[in-house]
C-alpha cells in the first residue's frame, strides 16, 4: 500500500499515517484490541495526547485549579473555572484510557509482540523502558497473524 493513500482499511496498519487520520483511527477503532497500529499512529497519538493534556493542566493551574493561598497566608480553595479545567482533564484522560490500551495493543501486534506485553510495563524501573523499546520497533510481517 502507499503511504499516500487515505483509504487504508480500518483493519490494516496506516504506515506513514498523517496526525489527522491516526487520531481520526484512534477514536474509530475505540476499544479494538484486535490487529495492529503502524508507528506513526502510535506516536501522533503519543503527540496529541501530551499536548491536549499539557493545554488542559497548564489552564487548570493557571485559572487556579490546585487552590492557592490568599493574601494572608491562608490555603484558598480551587477557583471555579480551574475546578472545570480539571474536570476536562480527568474526562479527557478516562475518555482515552481504554483507546490508549488498545492502541499499545495493536503497536505491540505489529511488532509481532502479543498484547500480554502490555503488562511489562507495570514492571518497576525497566518495565516502561522496555515497553517504549517495543513501541520504537519496526514493523514484522509476521504481525499480520494478530489481524481480524
Amino acid at each position: 500500500m502507499s503511504n499516500t493513500n487515505t483509504n487504508v482499511a480500518l483493519g490494516q496498519p496506516y504506515y506513514g499515517a498523517p496526525i489527522g487520520a491516526a487520531v481520526q483511527r484512534f477514536f474509530k477503532k475505540y476499544a479494538t484490541f484486535t490487529g495492529r497500529a503502524s508507528r506513526s499512529e502510535y506516536w501522533w497519538w503519543v503527540l496529541v495526547n501530551a499536548v491536549v493534556l499539557a493545554v488542559l493542566g497548564t489552564l487548570a493551574l493557571v485559572t487556579g485549579g490546585g487552590g492557592g493561598v490568599d493574601e494572608y497566608g491562608a490555603p484558598a480553595g480551587p477557583s471555579g473555572l480551574g475546578v472545570v479545567f480539571l474536570v476536562l482533564y480527568v474526562v479527557w484522560g478516562l475518555a482515552t484510557l481504554v483507546p490508549g490500551v488498545a492502541l499499545v495493543v495493536r503497536r505491540l501486534h505489529d511488532t509481532n509482540k502479543s498484547g500480554f506485553w502490555i503488562f511489562v510495563g507495570l514492571v518497576p524501573f525497566v518495565g516502561s523502558l522496555i515497553l517504549l523499546v517495543f513501541m520504537l520497533l519496526p514493523p514484522v510481517p509476521e504481525g499480520a497473524r494478530f489481524d481480524a
